[in-house]
């Protein structure tokens, strides 16, 4: 959505134009000479990310930031990665995960972004018997509340600014969903940042106790912004970025079978021919969340 609404996704800045969708589930059409394990019309999700050569020593057992790394509909490196809004892609075999008996691809295209939600409680830490804020209710921050309750927080605070995220919210999971993060109980020891609003993170700042970790989840704009920072001194917060994951895809397809909470993150699914009203609906129906194209 974002490169389609300004060329810009992050730090990734688009030159030229390239194939978008990085979150792709299907069955396998055909197999590469000498590829095992895999059988064709298996259906499966794929790990979006492809490495070149060695990671750094100190980056070990985070490939996610690997320097070499391409991202399917990414334009982070140049040329930019085709994505997979498309009848048919190639990938790498260790890019396939197959899907576990009783997850279907229509659930399965959460895989990608239930992983990233999975990698950013990772990287809070323990959350067993924690009260977690969520802020910001779209797809991703729905399935960190998602990813939060699989890890074992006690109780999730929903925040989002619109009455059908906040329902959402509580449809996947979350205890209570409110329309602000300021005036946050002091039992809220864990929060994740999902909307990429620079108020949002302020008001988090302000409201969170201290020796509170908050994990920035939503892309900030590439530009400065104003953040109160004052408190992240004061109260000692943990601050902690997080980026796409490592291998939590496989984990994500597993949680996905056996858990269909994830089923109201989706909202509306419509044909590859139907992609303009697609994006057009993510943008401007207040109701959507995840909106899915189906291919073929």
């Amino acid at each position: 959505m974002a490169y389609w609404r300004s060329g810009i996704s992050g730090t990734a800045v688009m030159s030229h134009p390239f194939v978008l969708g990085h979150e792709v589930s299907g069955r396998v059409l055909r197999l590469g000479e000498g590829v095992t394990g895999i059988v064709e019309g298996q259906p499966v999700t794929v790990h979006p990310a492809r490495t070149t050569g060695p990671l750094p020593e100190r980056l070990a057992g985070r490939d996610n930031l690997h320097p070499q790394l391409t991202y399917l509909g990414s334009a982070a490196q140049t040329p930019h990665t085709d994505g997979g809004f498309a009848e048919v892609i190639t990938v790498d075999a260790e890019q396939v995960v197959p899907l576990p008996e009783g997850l279907d691809t229509r659930r399965a295209v959460l895989a990608e972004p239930l992983g990233v939600a999975m990698h950013a409680v990772r990287r809070a830490g323990d959350v067993r018997g924690a009260h977690v804020l969520v802020a910001g209710c779209g797809p991703v921050g729905l399935l960190v509340i998602v990813a939060a309750r699989a890890a074992g927080a006690a109780r999730v605070t929903a925040v989002d600014l619109a009455g059908p995220a906040r329902e959402r919210a509580l449809a996947v999971g979350a205890d209570e969903a409110v329309d602000s993060a300021e005036g946050m109980p002091d039992t809220i020891t864990v929060a994740f940042e999902a909307s990429g609003a620079p108020a949002s993170l302020d008001a988090i700042f302000r409201s969170i106790p201290c020796a509170s970790v908050v994990v920035q989840v939503g892309n900030l704009p590439p530009t400065q912004v104003s953040v109160t920072l004052g408190p992240v001194v004061s109260k000692e917060i943990d601050y902690r970025g997080t980026y796409r994951f490592v291998t939590e895809i496989r984990d994500a397809v597993e949680l996905l079978a056996r858990d269909d909470l994830a089923e109201h993150v989706i909202s509306h699914v419509l044909d590859l021919a139907d992609a303009a009203d697609a994006f057009s609906t993510q943008v401007s129906d207040p109701t959507s969340s995840k909106v899915v194209l189906r291919i073929g």
